[in-house]
């Protein structure tokens, strides 16, 4: 049976994705956007025309409590995406996620748990930091790396403090790094994207050697609704393919299904602080598998290949380069 879902942050990439996604199996969604004086509810404004004018917005701000009262209100289920996530920018600016990540997760745990409602917590794998080993388990130590991933982990330890303090029906969910169409062109994969068509494969990059687990969009969707009626309460859940690639490596994939001759060099102004750079991620997906009955539908390098394929074509599309102010993003 459909249930009646409120969704923080579906204004942004993930969240957009999803929201379309609970509409079109059947739920009753209320979705959360960053209130802002352009009265536009980010990527919402842009959705599938089947969904459409199909689900209820409500603007506000995860730092309000009384505006995630409201928005919770009568739901039976949260999807707690909003969050600040660049990583660059969370070195300019560490307070402000700490203002929204941990303060802004705690305004929607009080919101549930007065409401009575089941919560999806949404993580990182950001907060595992470089691996100690591979693949990472969910009981990997926590080791923030940066000021968003120090946001992170206190984001997750905050709820699920909530679970063992007030026997809350919550559960942590942790893509590993998610791509597809609409993500922020400051992300890698756009990065890298704009810079082969418009460059012809000259491609400028931070570190090159650090790896990945990337999780296509659809794969990171269909794990979190999957966890709906499956996780149990006070579990913490990794949602990735299982299947590790380097930044230079993925460059050249790239490269190749543009069409163009990859020529990948290292731009020093990109590169992270010393320390600060996760040098390798790589999900053991297991848990999902055996718990939620999921599987990815784009793992490994067949299906990292199709994502990426999809991810192009979407990019390379002039109706949706328009919804990107893309040189502001030194792309």
């Amino acid at each position: 049976m459909g249930k009646k879902i409120a969704v923080t942050g579906a204004d942004g990439f993930i969240g957009s994705h999803l929201t379309e996604a609970l509409v079109r199996a059947g739920h009753e969604v209320r979705a959360m956007t960053l209130y802002n004086s352009f009265n536009s509810d980010g990527w919402l404004d842009n959705c599938a025309p089947d969904v459409a004018g199909q689900f209820e917005t409500i603007s506000g701000d995860v730092r309000d409590l009384s505006t995630c009262m409201q928005a919770i209100q009568g739901c039976d289920m949260v999807f707690h995406l909003a969050a600040l996530i660049a990583i660059p920018y969370s070195y300019a600016a560490p307070r402000s996620y700490v203002e929204t990540n941990v303060i802004g997760t705690l305004n929607v745990l009080e919101a549930a748990r007065a409401n009575g409602s089941r919560m999806l917590h949404t993580s990182t794998s950001e907060v595992y930091g470089t691996a100690q080993s591979v693949p990472i388990h969910e009981s990997h130590p926590l080791e923030a790396q940066s000021p968003y991933a120090a946001s992170k982990v206190g984001a997750d330890q905050m709820a699920l403090s909530f679970h063992r303090s007030f026997d809350m029906d919550l559960f942590v969910c942790r893509p590993f790094n998610t791509y597809g169409p609409r993500q922020s062109a400051r992300a890698v994969i756009p990065t890298i994207i704009s810079q082969a068509i418009a460059n012809n494969g000259h491609i400028q990059l931070g570190a090159l050697t650090p790896t990945r687990d990337f999780n296509f969009v659809k794969d990171t969707v269909a794990g979190m609704i999957a966890c709906i009626e499956r996780a149990p309460a006070g579990s913490t859940i990794n949602l990735g393919s299982d299947y590790e690639i380097s930044i230079g490596e993925l460059a050249t994939e790239i490269c190749k299904l543009v069409g163009v001759e990859p020529n990948v060099q290292l731009d020093p102004a990109r590169v992270r602080p010393s320390g600060s750079e996760v040098e390798r991620l790589w999900a053991d997906n297991s848990r999902a598998r055996e718990l939620l009955n999921w599987t990815p539908g784009y793992g490994g390098v067949e299906g990292l290949r199709r994502g990426l394929s999809e991810t192009i074509e979407w990019f390379t599309d002039p109706e949706n380069l328009k919804l990107y102010k893309t040189g502001r993003y030194n792309v």
